[in-house]
């Protein structure tokens, strides 16, 4: 089946409940791939619903208190480590942050040795980022609780995806109908990938705006459009989303310099005049200031939205933490 069937299979199945009545049936946060709009906009609704609750005074709660997240990082991660730990805290769990350059791994232990130990301890949910695409996936077969993928290789950021859709959804009131120009290193980005799949589900017509050399083999099959050129491609958007140059896992030579990569792709006002009057600026972050987007750009209040995505990544994960450890909650307390 082509990834156009599949897109066209779920909009038909866009306001039906999944089988058995529950709205969101996964055990696992693996990916944005293989969920149905229906699942997405649960994801949504109920990450909205932490959105307006995390601006009141009292936003702490007890909804998981006595359930334990090992949040488990193989890769530096500042924004999403710190966001999950923050989502934990306040719905009540115990989090805990596992250092791998601490760990036993440094000491020659394989990964799914560690995943065994970590299981035996009897964690309620995983959150893992690995450097590796399919390493999540592959840990989440070895362990009895929720996993949720927090970025694996190239592969996906699900969370991510989601909390950037949250930030447009709030700004524009829909996803559905919106042009969604994605611009940079997509070659090297999983956010990229998630976005697609989500925005794409959701109705969004969705722009790849990159040199040859930043963009997959198979992007044209992605379901998107393809500009080789910023002006074409910014050209009547509603929502820019800049990329960050992933110059860590580049081997080869992807760009001339950094400052030629500014001048034909980086961000700027006199690029960003050709989108809508009220066009959105995202960034994934970190930000490579005066390489993928100017501060000018980036610091504008009126269009930039990139504080706001900071702020939604502990809505969504909430969410993710209360929806995937919903059934285990449920068979506790009983009928």
């Amino acid at each position: 089946m082509t990834y156009d069937n599949i897109k066209n299979e779920s909009y038909a199945r866009a306001d039906i409940t999944p089988p058995g009545g529950n709205p969101f049936p996964h055990k696992h946060l693996l990916g944005i791939w293989g969920l149905d709009p229906a699942e997405i906009k649960y994801l949504l609704d109920c990450a909205d619903h932490y959105a307006d609750s995390n601006r009141q005074s009292g936003k702490n709660t007890k909804t998981l208190a006595g359930l334990t997240q090992i949040n488990l990082f193989f890769e530096n991660s500042t924004r999403t480590l710190m966001s999950f730990e923050i989502a934990g805290k306040r719905l009540g769990m115990d989090t805990i942050s596992m250092s791998t350059s601490t760990s036993s791994i440094k000491k020659g232990e394989t990964l799914l040795d560690t995943a065994l130990t970590l299981n035996a301890m009897r964690p309620d949910v995983l959150v893992i980022r690995h450097g590796d695409s399919g390493a999540v996936e592959l840990l989440s077969r070895k362990v009895d609780c929720a996993v949720i993928n927090a970025g694996d290789g190239r592969h996906e950021h699900p969370t991510q995806a989601l909390l950037d859709a949250l930030t447009i959804r709030r700004r524009k009131g829909h996803l559905n109908g919106l042009t969604v120009a994605i611009c940079g290193d997509v070659t090297h980005s999983r956010v990229a990938r998630s976005n697609i799949w989500l925005l794409s589900a959701m109705g969004a017509r969705v722009r790849l705006v990159a040199p040859p050399t930043l963009l997959p083999v198979n992007a044209t099959s992605m379901g998107v459009e393809v500009y080789h050129d910023m002006t074409a491609g910014l050209a009547g958007a509603d929502v820019v989303m800049m990329l960050r140059l992933q110059q860590e896992r580049m081997s080869g030579a992807f760009l001339p310099s950094l400052r030629e990569y500014y001048k034909f792709w980086g961000l700027t006002h006199e690029k960003l005049s050709v989108a809508k009057d009220d066009v959105l600026v995202m960034h994934p972050g970190p930000m490579n200031r005066g390489v993928e987007i100017a501060s000018d750009v980036a610091d504008d209040i009126d269009r930039s939205a990139i504080q706001e995505q900071v702020e939604m990544g502990v809505s969504v994960r909430m969410a993710c933490l209360d929806i995937l450890t919903r059934k285990q909650r449920e068979e506790e307390v009983g009928p």
